[in-house]
């Protein structure tokens, strides 16, 4: 994985019978894919699609198809990697071309993005998966995803696309734990949302902004950090970067330089989050005034 480590996440260890149910819910997983006969996977190189993909091309062969959907949203180092995995598994990859900026409800940024995004995106991906005569498009949300908000399953729901992990009620510490028994580079991936993720509802989103925020991140993974986990928010001309609280001294030590370099790619000025790097930290607003418009 190009400019960045692994993340430092802790081995997951499971007692007897906690083993036994995680095998129930693999071979669940194994019996719902062969049932389905073909399938074509919605792959982005992560944690959940690696994991699905691997099991779907183990159920079904030749018959399952990878296809990665290549936009501003997407960075270049993932979908290197998703290339990478494929011809090293020997899977059949497609990738679509996607313009979301040209979504007015998606460029615009209201808080039901996600879900005219995928709206669009799966769309293809099914009009693909047709054209290559396969069964089913598959998707990598697994039960975790409940706990946050996600319009965008709103839309995979709407288009028939499957969820193996989440009906086999797979966690995503399971999935790591599975991944690193059948050897899967992912395993100790650091989590990935859409560059999109990056910019406050309301604010619009363009391709000179992403491009911006993905130059930013890309910098500080090959800037020798030791980086495995980071965001950069971007919140109009601000730079917000969160890392893990235990990351911060690091950056700290070399704040001028940060902020020199993320200055020269267009920010006015450079922020770090003491609060430290988590999941959705843009959802946050949205749950303190109740309005979280979960589906």
């Amino acid at each position: 994985m190009r400019g960045r480590k692994n993340a430092i996440i802790p081995s997951m260890t499971f007692q007897r019978h906690d083993i036994a149910d995680v095998e129930a819910k693999l071979l669940r997983l194994r019996e719902s894919l062969r049932s389905l006969g073909s399938a074509a996977v919605a792959f982005s190189s992560g944690v959940d699609s690696t994991f699905l993909l691997r099991v779907a091309r183990e159920e079904l062969g030749d018959r399952v198809l990878a296809v990665t959907v290549r936009s501003h949203t997407f960075p270049k180092r993932e979908l290197d990697e998703a290339e990478a995995f494929c011809r090293a598994e020997g899977v059949r990859h497609e990738i679509l071309d996607s313009d979301e900026l040209s979504i007015p409800e998606f460029a615009e940024n209201p808080p039901d993005r996600c879900y005219h995004c995928k709206k669009a995106i799966f769309g293809e991906i099914a009009a693909l998966a047709r054209a290559y005569g396969l069964n089913a498009v598959l998707e990598g949300a697994n039960l975790d995803d409940d706990g946050d908000y996600r319009p965008g399953r709103r839309a995979t729901r709407e288009l028939g696309v499957v969820s193996p992990l989440h009906d086999a009620g797979l966690t995503k510490s399971e999935i790591r734990a599975l991944s690193r028994k059948m050897g899967l580079p992912t395993a100790d991936k650091p989590s990935f949302a859409c560059l999109a993720s990056r910019f406050p509802y309301g604010e619009r989103i363009t391709a000179a902004a992403l491009e911006r925020v993905e130059r930013a991140e890309q910098w500080l993974l090959d800037a020798g950090l030791g980086l495995a986990q980071l965001r950069v928010r971007s919140h109009g001309g601000i730079a917000r970067i969160e890392v893990p609280p235990g990351d911060i001294p690091r950056l700290a030590a070399r704040a001028g330089e940060i902020a020199a370099t993320l200055r020269s790619f267009g920010f006015a000025y450079v922020a770090l989050d003491l609060g430290g790097y988590r999941t959705g930290s843009m959802n946050e607003v949205l749950f303190e005034k109740g309005n979280d418009g979960r589906h």
